[in-house]
């Protein structure tokens, strides 16, 4: 506390024998000194920001994405389902192309099932395919896989797997695909 008082005492003294106007010229000197460091921090930010909006400047203007295509009409959607769809006259050549996946893959149909149709309201025949397939499960799974890829025009409609004991390899499956097609290509009438 003694030291504190003796500090501020010499401090009183110091400022007392200073000249009313040095301490004016003294005060606007540090005044002027921390107003130029405070201009000159200034120009560097403003200087900054110059360099930044001219690298900008040069940087080719973003890319606007085009604006996405309308959605296509009820027609434009018909005509491509209708595209998608199998003929009718190459079933021979779609089954025989599924049979040749099938020993592709190392897999054994048996005789299968074949149920034809027509829908009136869609005007497209149905070709329903129920076939005993034996083999590795993975293998199976593989053929399914290749004959949606081979027949687009397919769907599988229903997959059964069965196991005589738990050691066997072999897999007995019921695989039921269902091929949809038109008697000529294009849009019925």
């Amino acid at each position: 506390m003694m030291r504190a008082a003796g500090l501020w005492l010499r401090l009183r003294l110091a400022l007392g024998r200073i000249n009313p106007p040095v301490a004016a010229v003294l005060a606007l000197l540090a005044a002027g000194a921390f107003a130029l460091a405070w201009l000159l921090a200034a120009r560097e930010e403003l200087e900054r920001d110059y360099a930044a909006a001219r690298q900008a400047a040069r940087a080719p203007a973003p890319v606007r994405a085009a604006p996405p295509p309308a959605p296509p009409s009820s027609d434009q959607n018909l005509a491509e389902f209708y595209a998608a769809l199998g003929a009718r006259r190459d079933v021979e050549h779609q089954l025989k192309s599924l049979f040749a996946l099938a020993g592709k893959h190392g897999l054994a149909l048996q005789q299968g099932e074949y149920r034809s149709s027509y829908d009136r309201a869609a005007r497209l025949h149905t070709y329903q395919i129920n076939l005993p397939v034996k083999g590795a499960y993975g293998a199976i799974w593989q053929f399914v896989f290749a004959a949606l890829r081979a027949l687009p025009h397919a769907s599988l409609d229903d997959l059964s797997f069965r196991r005589d004991s738990i050691g066997d390899p072999q897999v007995e499956a019921r695989l039921r695909l269902t091929l949809y097609l038109l008697e000529t290509p294009g849009v019925p009438q």
